[in-house]
């Protein structure tokens, strides 16, 4: 199969680019041609809030890509659409996750589905919608109905997710396929933890970008009840977007200070898989989800996750058996489901499960998925 996969790469940084590149890695592995396009410029400095975009790995996940697109820019959208009409594939994969990219996708799939040898079409869609809502709220159906309403099928990662693609695309044809594995981010790092960390209490992680959807101060209000009954310690990794100074300002009402350690910084590879192996439980306190990479991450590590049941998250945790899902907003509850973990020693047994339940989450799944759509006809 001739595959033209269109996403963020090495040197890009974040879950897409960890994405592209093992589902490149994957396709290629098992005897697919590919042609990886990726962006010569994947966002302007002032659109994006982070401190950069690119992978500060010492040993990043890479692989071939041609770096053609830029999403401002109209001549890499032609010159794009040139080097498929000379590459001719027979499944063209884009993915979707924000709105920034609608222009550009709007032109793409257009051009695409008038190639000449009439490629099949598949979007993966990571988000239907944005985290957090924002000033393009009121057009957001028009314009994911014209950036990837010509798609042929569609992939989506839990069905919450369906649910929202068909409110926008009642017709559209999709499937739903867990999100893969992040275990290769390891790539055989050792042990490079940011920060020392006490040896004498269990460590609970929250990592990943620090925005306000994710619920890290819920997670905050909980941890004096959990300390009210067993020591713990808190490992927070991740650039905060809006700044840290209110999550300080939050540790401080609550006391909690010897109980929390922040490392405000996008952790290289080999860091952040050292903090999920060391992490004695991840914890997604999340307000709103579609899935999240950062379970994929840890349950490739074998580390169990505590969650809350929003968007597909309680599809992918499975509840007393590779973690714990409790209600959003919810201080109380998730307090409670902490402290039962720990109570209860359910982390060695979870250990096993989630070793049983990987298979589930194996690039292979998805590759064959992507074959089945390439043959058939919606």
């Amino acid at each position: 199969m001739r595959v033209c996969l269109i996403g963020p790469t090495y040197p890009y940084r974040g879950g897409i680019a960890h994405y592209t590149t093992l589902l490149a890695q994957a396709l290629r592995d098992v005897g697919h041609e590919l042609l990886l396009v990726s962006f010569s410029r994947q966002y302007p400095k002032w659109l994006f809030p982070g401190r950069s975009d690119k992978d500060p790995s010492e040993r990043p996940l890479q692989t071939e890509a041609e770096y053609l697109l830029d999403g401002l820019n109209p001549v890499t959208w032609w010159r794009t659409i040139k080097r498929l009409r000379d590459w001719q594939p027979e499944l063209v994969v884009m993915q979707w996750w924000v709105p920034y990219w609608a222009p550009a996708w709007t032109v793409l799939t257009r051009a695409i589905k008038r190639l000449p040898n009439s490629p099949r079409l598949v979007v993966i869609c990571h988000n239907v919608l944005p985290h957090e809502e924002g000033r393009l709220q009121r057009v957001l159906p028009s314009i994911i109905r014209l950036a990837i309403g010509q798609a042929d099928h569609f992939l989506v990662h839990s069905q919450a997710d369906g649910s929202v693609l068909h409110r926008f695309l009642p017709n559209a044809a999709f499937t739903i396929v867990p999100h893969p594995t992040y275990a290769p981010l390891a790539n055989g790092s050792q042990e490079t933890l940011p920060v020392s960390l006490p040896g004498d209490r269990p460590i609970l992680l929250f990592a990943g970008f620090v925005r306000p959807y994710k619920g890290l101060d819920i997670l905050l209000e909980a941890l004096p009840m959990v300390l009210a009954e067993m020591p713990v310690h808190l490992l927070i990794t991740g650039e905060f977007w809006q700044g840290a100074a209110l999550y300080q300002q939050q540790i401080e009402r609550l006391q909690i200070e010897d109980a929390v350690t922040i490392v405000d910084a996008y952790l290289p590879n080999e860091v952040l898989v050292s903090c999920v192996r060391r992490a004695d439980v991840v914890v997604l306190p999340y307000r709103r989800a579609t899935q999240s990479g950062i379970i994929q991450l840890a349950f490739g590590q074998g580390t169990p996750v505590i969650t809350t049941n929003v968007g597909g998250l309680g599809e992918v945790v499975t509840n007393g058996r590779t973690g714990l899902v409790v209600p959003p907003e919810d201080p109380q509850a998730l307090a409670a489901a902490i402290c039962r973990y720990f109570r209860e020693g359910l982390g060695g047994q979870m250990r096993e499960a989630i070793q049983q339940e990987n298979g589930r989450f194996s690039w292979g799944v998805l590759i064959d998925h992507l074959k089945q759509i390439s043959e058939t006809n919606d």
